[in-house]
């Protein structure tokens, strides 16, 4: 290859991880605005106001919920037609669907204004975006990582997988700029919904990657491959159904691989939150607890890069194996650090608690990837991650705070070290495949 192909190649794959992160940035942005809401606003706008506080937040991320449950079927779905037309199509309609849900939610009358329909249209609304997310991260991930140089998939998938730190912080810098800029009452009557409608512009990013990228080499050559024996393409079952008979326990150990990530992570993102604002012991504002939030997040996506650039040289499950178990030990100094009431203790818990998790999302993209055949790999990777989605951040929060409250906060603890003793089980039964040719 020339000097020029080169670097054309290279700026292409610039343009390519660049747009992917662009995308999964604002459709996580949206999918995260959803649960900094339902820790501060939904309790006050789309519940009746005469059930206890506690009650209400339990309620309200009980909805936040409902978008994990969507996640597997969203992944099986968008699985099916990410392997039969193409990952970059089909990355286009999820993103659509995302921005579409999302700026309709920002739209929803409140419950005072059509009762008992405004917390079922708000279940619906965020049904959807978790269909939307569960298609998603397959199309993202795959665009890149197939793209990527097999000496180099780990530190290109971090692109992909750097969209979700960055759209916690942009959910939390669209919360905490409205906030500032007006009075609590006009923001808890109207101020909240504008980050919601912002998110319009997945829109218009979603038409990008229609008009101006391609779809991956690994997908053309699979179309190449059946174009040449259609008779053979035709017979072939479902993606997702081929993916499930073939790599049955793999997608299930995917899936347990990536519990430490989504209990830790939704804890810290929104229980936390939550956690500061009504603990006794805790006499902190709204925005401080989202800056906090918002820092932790701005140093997870760094310490991605590196970690994922590392796992390029010294392995995947090696680096992912560190995270969780650093991750399982930190989880018992997190709330200590938090009843101290002081922001720079607070931002030190999350942040720590983020970076740590950073080595497992980070080379988690180029993992999955590894894992599978090309014919199924957005059907057995996006299975595998949805699943452990819902198993491990649908009722992550929710179930945080029964354990605080009937058990004591030092049991929130424990459940963070029990989900990553399941990611270091299922990671011991999973090989390694770093540099694995795609």
């Amino acid at each position: 290859m020339s000097e020029v192909q080169t670097r054309e190649k290279t700026t292409n794959m610039r343009k390519v991880a660049l747009t992917s992160l662009a995308g999964t940035s604002i459709e996580w942005y949206d999918f995260f605005l959803y649960g900094t809401a339902a820790a501060i606003i939904f309790p006050l706008a789309f519940f009746p106001q005469d059930l206890p506080p506690m009650v209400l937040l339990i309620i309200s991320f009980s909805t936040f919920a409902v978008g994990f449950i969507a996640r597997p079927l969203g992944g099986i779905v968008f699985g099916h037609f990410g392997d039969r037309v193409g990952r970059k199509r089909t990355l286009v309609v999820a993103l659509m669907m995302m921005g579409v849900a999302t700026t309709l939610i920002g739209l929803l009358p409140t419950y005072d204004s059509i009762g008992l329909a405004a917390p079922l249209c708000l279940v619906l609304l965020r049904f959807i975006q978790g269909l939307a997310v569960g298609g998603q991260w397959g199309g993202a991930m795959l665009l890149v990582t197939e793209s990527a140089p097999a000496d180099k998939r780990g530190w290109y998938g971090a692109y992909a997988q750097a969209g979700a730190p960055m759209g916690v912080i942009l959910a939390n810098l669209a919360f905490i700029s409205v906030s500032a800029s007006m009075s609590d009452e006009a923001f808890l009557a109207w101020g909240w919904r504008l980050p919601f409608i912002a998110s319009i512009l997945l829109i218009a990013i979603s038409l990008y990657i229609q008009l101006r990228m391609e779809d991956t080499e690994a997908f053309k050559a699979l179309q190449a491959e059946q174009a040449a024996s259609p008779q053979q393409a035709v017979a072939e079952r479902s993606p997702v159904f081929e993916a499930m008979r073939r790599y049955p326990r793999r997608i299930l150990l995917a899936a347990g691989a990536f519990l430490s990530v989504q209990v830790t992570f939704y804890i810290l993102i929104a229980f936390v939150i939550a956690y500061g604002l009504n603990s006794p012991t805790v006499d902190l504002t709204r925005d401080e607890l989202l800056v906090s939030v918002l820092v932790a997040a701005a140093i997870m996506m760094p310490a991605q890069f590196y970690f994922s650039g590392l796992s390029d040289r010294v392995g995947r499950k090696q680096i992912y194996r560190w995270g969780a178990i650093l991750t399982g030990i930190w989880g018992f100094a997190i709330f200590p650090l938090v009843d101290t009431g002081m922001p720079i203790m607070i931002t030190l818990a999350v942040t720590m608690g983020m970076v740590l998790l950073g080595m497992q999302y980070g080379p988690q993209a180029a993992y999955f990837t590894e894992l599978f055949a090309t014919e199924v790999r957005y059907s057995g990777a996006s299975l595998g991650y949805q699943i452990g989605a819902i198993l491990g951040g649908a009722l992550a929060p929710t179930i945080a705070v029964l354990l605080w409250q009937e058990l004591g906060i030092i049991y929130v603890s424990v459940y963070i070290l029990v989900a990553a003793l399941l990611t270091l089980w299922s990671l011991s039964q999973l090989e390694e495949t770093g540099g694995k040719a795609l």
